[in-house]
């Protein structure tokens, strides 16, 4: 026998959905008399009880502002606070805890990164690579730095089914980019980016490499030293965590070249009428008195994840993905948009004659919580000519009964409006 026929399978071992339903306290609402289904995870996902917890426990309990204080509460809440940068570290695989810079969601992390590397190292002529999938909050920074120095915004196009158009991408990575910027998942119809391939394609161009992690936090094992991006951003709230903070990664070098983005306490390090200093990486980005209890509860949250295995939560969503699209795409009248073959853990579809916002009104009314719209990611819904999708989302509380309830309630849409 080889070697590889005498190879064990892995046997991943199921999520106990009940179990983890229960530690989140949300979930067991109702909604006009109805058990919530909550199904809009990619927008914001619920916190689990430890999250909830982590910031009770500090404004019960110890609560200062951090790194200025000499005094026990300050001091513990520093530690705890700088714990949650260690966390990330591990979490994103990043070789440093300084280059994980605290910021208040991703879509700060991508300004900042435009506000400073693009204002420091773009010149007229110079081209900003995105592709069509992205989320505005990706789009417009690269318009907003772009316009001030001359340079030109470009998008790699998608196929039918949602995938990304890799041979424009080639063809577009001329040595005049200077910067690739995309989603590692689609926020609006879930294609998942062959991320590594084109990070390595960038830099065999010249060009940098930002990627949005948003969609991929909650979801996938990131490592950014394996995908050797630049820059990594990714928001806490939809990965179980706090509103209000978040994650960039940058590679030290780059970090360091880079010039701050904010003046104000914790950023410098002398002040003097006649010139300032600047404090160490990753204090340098990070000015002012930050969201302290949303910072230290986001380690419970990504400390949840961890927990639960990301083989796991992959092989739970991606049953719920398969059972979604079986069961969505059995209905007449519904088109599912965005069918490439690598997708995250969400369905975006249209119904004849049901505008998305009237599907999501009546879900609503029967405890269904769904998106309706354009996602922020209004040239998506170009390519597909169409105003907006209503879009259903997973998460490791969701099952299969879940989306039994919504196709129920797509049936009902469907007696509405004929």
């Amino acid at each position: 026998m080889t070697d590889q026929m005498n190879e064990i399978p892995t046997i991943i071992a199921p999520l106990d959905v009940p179990a983890i339903r229960r530690e989140f306290p949300i979930l067991s609402k109702t909604v006009y008399g109805k058990p919530l289904t909550f199904l809009d995870s990619a927008a914001s996902a619920q916190k689990p009880r430890s999250v909830i917890e982590a910031e009770t426990a500090l404004y019960e309990g110890y609560y200062a502002n951090i790194h200025r204080g000499v005094y026990k509460f300050s001091q513990d809440a520093t530690e705890a606070y700088e714990q949650t940068r260690e966390t990330v570290r591990q979490f994103i695989g990043a070789e440093k805890a300084k280059e994980c810079i605290f910021v208040r969601g991703a879509t700060e992390g991508i300004n900042l990164v435009a506000q400073t590397w693009g204002r420091q190292n773009l010149k007229a002529g110079d081209e900003i690579l995105l592709t069509y999938l992205e989320h505005h909050s990706n789009i417009v920074p690269w318009q907003m730095i772009a316009e001030e120095k001359g340079a030109a915004v470009k998008a790699v196009p998608i196929h039918d089914d949602g995938s990304l158009d890799m041979d424009a991408y080639k063809a577009m990575l001329t040595d005049k980019v200077k910067l690739v910027a995309f989603a590692h998942i689609s926020n609006s119809i879930g294609t998942l980016l062959p991320a590594k391939d084109m990070i390595r394609l960038a830099h065999s161009a010249g060009a940098l490499a930002l990627v949005d992690g948003c969609q991929a936090a909650p979801h996938l094992k990131i490592d950014v030293r394996d995908l050797d991006a630049d820059f990594y951003v990714f928001s806490a709230h939809k990965a179980y965590g706090p509103t209000g903070v978040g994650v960039l990664y940058g590679k030290e070098k780059l970090l360091d070249a880079m010039p701050p983005w904010q003046g104000g306490g914790d950023m410098i390090e002398t002040v003097t009428f006649e010139k300032t200093t600047y404090n160490d990486l990753p204090h340098k980005f990070e000015a002012g008195t930050p969201n302290i209890a949303g910072g230290i509860a986001m380690k419970p949250a990504l400390d949840f994840i961890t927990a639960l295995g990301h083989d796991r939560i992959a092989a739970h969503e991606a049953m719920l993905l398969a059972y979604a699209t079986q069961k969505l795409g059995a209905i007449n009248s519904l088109r599912l948009i965005g069918t490439a073959p690598e997708k995250g853990a969400l369905v975006s579809f249209v119904m004849e004659h049901a505008h998305p916002h009237d599907i999501g009104t009546i879900l609503d009314r029967q405890g269904i919580a769904i998106r309706a719209g354009h996602h922020c990611a209004q040239p998506v819904m170009d390519r597909f000519s169409i105003p907006g999708t209503a879009r259903a989302s997973f998460g490791v509380y969701n099952d299969t009964a879940d989306i039994d309830r919504l196709a129920d309630g797509l049936k009902k849409v469907m007696d509405i409006f004929g």
